[in-house]
C-alpha cells in the first residue's frame, strides 16, 4: 500500500530571461531550485513563504501547467511526466486547483451551472440531467443554494465566488487539491469560513491538500505539516505544532514572531529582517538567506546547506542548527 499520495523529488524550474529581437537567453530565474517533499493521503501540507519564493510555481508543476527542468513528481506511485492519453486524463481528474482570485478565475460569460458543469462534461458526463443533479448536490456541500446555478459570477460576493471555485474543484471527486492562496483575497472573517469549509470537506471526501499561502498564521490553522520556502528552496519542514512552537531556521523564527496573538499578556519579541529578498536570477553564494540572517557566520557565505532531519519528522536547512 502506497504511503504518499504525492512525492516531489529534487524539483527544479528555471525560467529563461530573453533579450533582443532574436530572443537570446541571457540568464535564468531560479524559481524552484531543488525541492523535496511528500504529502500523505488525507493530509494537508502548508507551503508558506514570501511572494516570489516559488510556491505557486511548485503548484503549477504539480498540475502540469509548467514542465520542470529537473526532478520527479510522483502521484500514487507514478511519475506524472510519463503520463499520456487516458492516464493523463485520469490524473487531471484526480488533481484539481483552487486559485487565488475568485474575481478573475470565474468566466463572467458563463452561468454557475456551466462553470461547475464544464469539468463534468470534459470528463465524459454527457447527460445534462445527471450533471444538474451533481451540481445541485455540490453547491449544497459548499453552503450555496441550488438556485444559484442560473446566476453569473458577478452577482456573488468574494466569499461566495470562492465557494463556487471550491465546488468546481470538488465536482470530479479529486484525491488532491492544490489550493493556491485561496483566502488571501478575502476579508479576515470570510477567510475563517472558507478555511473551516475546506477542513470539513477534507474529512468528508478524504482529500489531500497542498495549501499555498504567504501568511503563516492562516496556514497553521489548516495544515498537518508546514514547509517554509525561501528563494526557491524549502528551509524548514515539520508538523504544524512543532514548527510554530519550536522553529529552528532563522527565517521561520522571523515568520513565527510576526503571527498576531489574541493574548495581550503574552509578549513576543518581533524579529525584523534587514535588507531585501535577493534576486532569483543571481542568488547569493552559500546559504541564500545569509545576507538577511541574524545568526549568520562566515561558513554561511560559502557553503550551501542541505535539508536534513534534525529530529523525528523535523527537517531544516541551516548550517548553524545542530
Amino acid at each position: 500500500m502506497l504511503k504518499y499520495i504525492l512525492e516531489v523529488r529534487d524539483l527544479k524550474k528555471y525560467f529563461p530571461i530573453e533579450k533582443g529581437l532574436l530572443k537570446r537567453t541571457i540568464g535564468y530565474v531560479l524559481a524552484v531550485d531543488g525541492v523535496d517533499f511528500f504529502i500523505n493521503k488525507k493530509e494537508t501540507l502548508g507551503l508558506v513563504g514570501e511572494s516570489g519564493c516559488g510556491k505557486s510555481t511548485i503548484g503549477k508543476c504539480i498540475l502540469r501547467l509548467h514542465t520542470p527542468n529537473q526532478g520527479n513528481i510522483i502521484f500514487n506511485g507514478e511519475d506524472i511526466a510519463l503520463m499520456k492519453g487516458k492516464k493523463l486524463r485520469e490524473y487531471r481528474r484526480k488533481t484539481q486547483a483552487i486559485f487565488q482570485d475568485p474575481y478573475s478565475s470565474l468566466d463572467p460569460r458563463m452561468s454557475i451551472q456551466d462553470i461547475i458543469g464544464e469539468p463534468l462534461e470534459i470528463q465524459g458526463v454527457k447527460n445534462s440531467s445527471e450533471r444538474k443533479e451533481i451540481i445541485e448536490n455540490i453547491l449544497k456541500k459548499v453552503g450555496l443554494r441550488p438556485e444559484c446555478m442560473i446566476r453569473y459570477a458577478h452577482e456573488f460576493s468574494g466569499g461566495q465566488r470562492q465557494r463556487i471555485e471550491i465546488a468546481r474543484a470538488l465536482v470530479l471527486k479529486p484525491d488532491l487539491i492544490v489550493c493556491d492562496e485561496p483566502v488571501s483575497a478575502l476579508d479576515v472573517s470570510i477567510q475563517a469560513q472558507v478555511i473551516n469549509l475546506l477542513d470539513d470537506l477534507k474529512e468528508e471526501y478524504s482529500l489531500s491538500y497542498l495549501f499555498i499561502a504567504h501568511d503563516l498564521g492562516v496556514v497553521e490553522h489548516i495544515s498537518d505539516r508546514i514547509a517554509v520556502m525561501y528563494l526557491g528552496k524549502i528551509v524548514e519542514l515539520a508538523k504544524d505544532t512543532e514548527l510554530i512552537g519550536n522553529s529552528l531556521h532563522p527565517y521561520t523564527q522571523a515568520l513565527v514572531s510576526s503571527i498576531p496573538t489574541p493574548d495581550i499578556k503574552k509578549k513576543t519579541k518581533r524579529i525584523i529582517l534587514s535588507g531585501e529578498v535577493p534576486s532569483a536570477i543571481n542568488p547569493p553564494s552559500g546559504c541564500a538567506f545569509h545576507p538577511r540572517c541574524f545568526k549568520a557566520v562566515e561558513i554561511c557565505t560559502r557553503e550551501k546547506p542541505q535539508l536534513r532531519e534534525v529530529s523525528p519528522e523535523h527537517y531544516v536547512s541551516c548550517l548553524v542548527v545542530e
